[in-house]
């Protein structure tokens, strides 16, 4: 019985589990968005929220943290760019957005980012939820 216990284990074994979650973390590290499973995205937001609390630091205990869970690429991209567009914000640094059920094997598909706050987006928000 599961009984209190923590975590999804995608029928995978440990290794395979950290795996998946360092390459899931990586990719939406680079890509800014992912799409993937509804079930993956809600195990990968708090991973990457934690690594972007750490980014916030912006020093070398920071990167050697990053790069025990991503990518040199990724890690560098997180501290550098993406980390400091939330210096003044407390959490909530990304945002998982349904977007149906695929075709095949009827998984739950979800949409998650990085909520970047731009000008751009914020003039666009209120007309589309104004319908």
């Amino acid at each position: 019985m599961r009984k209190r216990k923590k975590g999804r284990k995608f029928a995978r074994k440990k290794d395979q589990r950290h795996a998946l979650r360092k390459t899931l973390a990586g990719s939406l590290v680079e890509k800014q968005r992912i799409k993937t499973t509804l079930a993956k995205a809600k195990e990968l937001r708090p991973f990457v929220e934690k690594l972007v609390t750490h980014a916030r630091k912006q020093d070398v205990a920071a990167m050697r943290y990053l790069l025990r869970y991503l990518p040199k690429k990724s890690a560098k991209k997180l501290l550098n760019n993406i980390a400091p567009k939330f210096k003044d914000r407390a959490g909530g640094y990304t945002r998982i957005i349904k977007i149906g059920t695929r075709k095949s094997d009827s998984a739950k598909l979800a949409l998650i980012e990085f909520v970047l706050e731009n000008k751009e987006e914020s003039a666009k928000s209120p007309k589309q939820h104004g319908k």
